[in-house]
């Protein structure tokens, strides 16, 4: 595993590659406590790999302090970095990016990047909540494919309507679904819906 050290924190991160080289990558960017090992990351990390995608992982492990002291704009550059320095030996030209949680945050300002001006892209739970991940989900010409919980506390019933109305994003709402995409004392319909929930993200990526 590398590191990236920006002004606030070494970012870790992991690159799974292909023993072949392939032009293909999916950037995985995690929740702030739910991480790339958690079922939902795991399955998604071994799904692209076996369609032939390098698979990098952003490993952040901001404390709540450092995530109250860095910008947004500064989060985003801090992830753009370790995904340059992961990827300078590699040329790429098809990315895809799934992003959970506060990764959605970083996303939301990757979209302006012109390396992933063509990307397909994953909001799992996003912050619905924040202005700048919403506006960014409404206006956003990727593709794109959102997938959130009723249960969630950043679900808002109001702003998945907006979404609608844009083309490019497909929306999956999970019924009793929690932050983790999961069912509240109930681990067996769990893991039903872990497996659709993979399964949505397999047609997905056919799709596009």
């Amino acid at each position: 595993m590398s590191e990236y050290k920006s002004d606030y924190k070494m970012i870790p991160f992991r690159l799974i590659e292909q023993k072949e080289k392939t032009n293909n990558l999916v950037v995985v960017l995690p929740g702030a406590g739910y991480t790339t090992q958690a079922p939902l990351l795991h399955y998604t990390t071994g799904l692209f790999y076996t369609k032939g995608f390098d698979v990098l992982h952003v490993n952040y492990t901001y404390n709540r302090q450092e995530l109250a002291d860095l910008s947004e704009e500064d989060f985003a550059k801090d992830v753009q970095l370790a995904i340059n320095e992961a990827s300078e030996t590699n040329q790429y030209d098809n990315y895809y990016i799934v992003a959970k949680s506060i990764g959605t945050i970083a996303l939301s300002y990757l979209l302006n990047n012109q390396t992933f001006k063509n990307a397909k892209v994953v909001w799992l739970t996003p912050l619905l909540q924040r202005d700048d991940v919403f506006n960014a989900m409404r206006k956003s010409e990727h593709r794109g494919f959102c997938i959130i919980g009723d249960q969630d506390s950043c679900f808002i019933e109001e702003r998945m309507a907006t979404l609608k109305h844009n083309e490019q994003l497909k929306l999956q709402i999970v019924e009793g679904g929690n932050h983790s995409l999961e069912l509240n004392d109930d681990p067996l319909e769990s893991i039903d819906v872990l497996k659709r929930v993979i399964s949505k993200i397999n047609e997905f990526s056919v799709d596009n």
